[in-house]
């Protein structure tokens, strides 16, 4: 009996010894879940970085990105981010919608101990962990600083909006109207909220075009509303004589860069999708280590002269 217990004490040490490494190994190959809410993935830009934040993922088998797309529904977004929150997800990437209506959400979460990377667009707290995107007051200010090179100093200009609650469109128009403001002679004569779709930006220069007989330049927040807004006056055989700005910079047959290669926009500016630098962000801060509040991502000017260097 003796030898018979030595020899089941003996065995159960083994079957210790494998579940003790089992659970290592368990825990070891166990995969980070981030919760990535995206406000719309209908716009290219928006694919763009997408495909961008997957395509860095994947460099680590450590880490599942889930992507909600709201379809630039609030309600549907702050439902997103509430089922992750159940979820228990280990990190929430956001780009909100609009900032009013997603702010409560974000706090939530982060207050809930999940860390919150909020890409491109803002919200109104400071609870988060770490803002990722471009300085949108720049770009417009630089958007605005071309169109009085253009135009010398004088003309007629149609604004076509981004989703008007969204940060990214309030700060492209402050910057725009800082970078004209020394131009007495240049004139926003029409503004209207284009959502950041093409179809909006055709609609709208329709309007325009009906209720104007100059414009002489159209000022888009991003370049499909630009494009359609270039494609709704070609239509109307309006052409002459009117700029076209727009702002994003994607490459690829649908992008603006290659819109000004084909002489539809004059110029457009680079605004980075942030998919990498997100999954950057998310690694370090997963890893344990801190990373800075803002993380601000570089722009820059394209037009004829220069399109070719980033097709």
């Amino acid at each position: 009996m003796k030898k018979l217990s030595i020899k089941i004490n003996v065995f159960a040490l083994i079957l210790i010894s494998i579940a003790l490494v089992s659970c290592g190994k368990k825990k070891e190959s166990t995969a980070f879940t981030i919760g990535f809410s995206q406000c719309n993935s209908a716009e290219p830009w928006r694919e763009a970085m997408n495909k961008e934040l997957l395509a860095e993922a994947a460099k680590y088998p450590d880490i599942d990105v889930v992507i909600s797309d709201a379809q630039q529904d609030n309600s549907k977004q702050v439902a997103d981010v509430e089922n992750f929150i159940v979820q228990e997800i280990d990190l929430l990437i956001i780009s909100p919608n609009e900032a009013q209506p997603l702010t409560r959400v974000v706090e939530k979460a982060f207050e809930k101990g999940i860390p919150v990377i909020v890409l491109d667009r803002k919200v109104h707290t400071d609870k988060f962990t770490t803002f990722i995107g471009a300085d949108n007051i720049k770009i417009g200010l630089a958007a605005g600083e071309f169109a009085a090179k253009l135009l010398n100093g004088k003309g007629k200009i149609l604004e076509i909006w981004g989703l008007k609650g969204s940060t990214p469109a309030m700060e492209r128009d402050k910057g725009f109207k800082e970078g004209i403001a020394n131009y007495p002679d240049i004139e926003v004569i029409y503004e209207q909220d284009g959502a950041w779709l093409r179809r909006k930006g055709i609609e709208i220069m329709e309007n325009a075009l009906q209720r104007y007989d100059q414009i002489d330049l159209v000022y888009a927040h991003n370049d499909p509303m630009a494009i359609g807004a270039y494609l709704a006056a070609k239509n109307a055989n309006r052409l002459d004589n009117t700029f076209f700005i727009g702002i994003d910079g994607l490459s690829g047959a649908e992008g603006g860069v290659q819109a000004v290669q084909n002489k539809q926009l004059n110029a457009t500016f680079i605004y980075p999708t942030g998919g990498k630098e997100a999954i950057d962000a998310a690694k370090k801060i997963l890893s344990g280590r801190k990373v800075d509040k803002n993380i601000m991502l570089n722009t820059k000017t394209i037009d004829i002269t220069n399109a070719g260097d980033f097709k």
